[in-house]
């Protein structure tokens, strides 16, 4: 699940584009006057190609100029505050506060599990101004909603995060190990609800139902109960609707340090930071690692250049200080690619949803 901080006036207009308009010039009926005429109109078209080919050769250096990058615009597939919005709006921040580009616009296209924002990139073909925040849960409602847009129809341009998710229960939980809770859970999956803060095919439903796969539970014999964010999710835990959550860690920090939930275990390779003393379902003898990641995708078709631009905004912004103080800030694990190895990333992602929402006949 995404955790949920910065909140913005939903915009969703976009500007007109700028056409070159080349003006006609009348030829006189008198003979003598053409050659004059056809050695204006030459210099004249001379003069505006050569203008044209300043600015282009312009444009395609941008991303080498030095110059802060301009007119980008980042939208959010989801609505304001949710974890998407919260990377774009630090990203557009980062860049602007360290000079990497300058007027950035975050703008939110909410509807249908990030597809229809989706759908907009894929419509915007060739846009090479505009791209899309999105992770893992836009790859998971690309099937659960039957989107026609698909994400290998976009432009990869950099996976910039990766977040642990955490097995959660409440205080008074019977289940003092994550071995308790799968004991537990392997007796009677029906009978236990687990909650999550996504819609099916979401990262807070892929998540148990892979943790099921890894400790021989089948995935249609999980309850899964979804909640429209942390928001509720969190009242659901603490009131006991649940036997336990899985979400996001930094969802659950504040509740962790008052003593109102306990964190079992989390996905991640290693042990996270912030929460020293939890085993990874790894270090507890269960092969799964699982990360919730988010990163950028444009329109397809767009030029070389534009794709540069986007890539070199986003790696200086990643080797700024400013955005290492903001990894450490929400919690956030670096794990930037770019381009082509992006590409391939998101390749074995839709293959790896794309099995599991099969079994649980989500996918055709």
């Amino acid at each position: 699940m995404n955790s949920t901080t910065a909140a913005a006036t939903t915009q969703t207009a976009y500007p007109l584009e700028v056409h070159d308009r080349r003006h006609l010039i009348p030829i006189e009926k008198d003979t003598a006057m053409r050659p004059m005429l056809w050695v204006t109109t030459a210099v004249l078209a001379l003069v505006g190609a050569s203008a044209c080919g300043a600015t282009a050769d312009k444009s395609d250096t941008n991303a080498d100029s030095g110059k802060p990058a301009t007119g980008l615009r980042l939208m959010v597939p989801n609505a304001a505050g949710g974890g998407y919005d919260t990377t774009a709006r630090v990203a557009a921040k980062v860049m602007e506060d360290a000079k990497i580009a300058t007027g950035v616009q975050v703008f939110n296209l909410p509807g249908a599990g990030g597809t229809v924002g989706l759908q907009r990139t894929v419509n915007e073909k060739g846009n090479g101004k505009l791209a899309m925040q999105m992770g893992l849960g836009v790859v998971g409602a690309t099937y659960t909603s039957k989107s026609k847009a698909t994400l290998t129809q976009t432009t990869p341009i950099a996976k910039l995060i990766e977040e642990a998710g955490a097995i959660v229960v409440p205080k008074n939980s019977p289940y003092k190990t994550i071995g308790d809770l799968v004991t537990a859970w392997k007796a009677n999956p029906k009978g236990m609800a687990v909650g999550g803060g996504s819609s099916p095919g979401g990262p807070d439903h892929l998540l148990p139902m892979q943790l099921a796969q890894a400790v021989g539970i089948e995935p249609k014999d999980v309850n899964f109960v979804s909640y429209d964010g942390g928001g509720e999710l969190l009242p659901a835990l603490l009131g006991s609707k649940i036997a336990f959550g899985a979400s996001g860690f930094g969802e659950f920090l504040d509740q962790v340090q008052s003593g109102q939930v306990r964190v079992l275990a989390v996905t991640s390779e290693q042990p996270i930071e912030a929460l020293k003393d939890v085993p990874t379902l790894k270090g507890s003898g269960i092969d799964l690692v699982f990360t919730n990641w988010r990163g950028i995708v444009a329109p397809p078709g767009i030029s070389d250049a534009d794709k540069q631009v986007w890539i070199a905004a986003l790696t200086k912004m990643h080797d700024s200080a400013e955005w290492k103080s903001e990894l450490d800030k929400h919690g956030w694990t670096d794990a930037f690619v770019t381009g082509d190895e992006f590409g391939k990333f998101l390749t074995d992602q839709d293959k790896a949803v794309a099995d599991i929402l099969t079994k649980l006949g989500l996918a055709a």
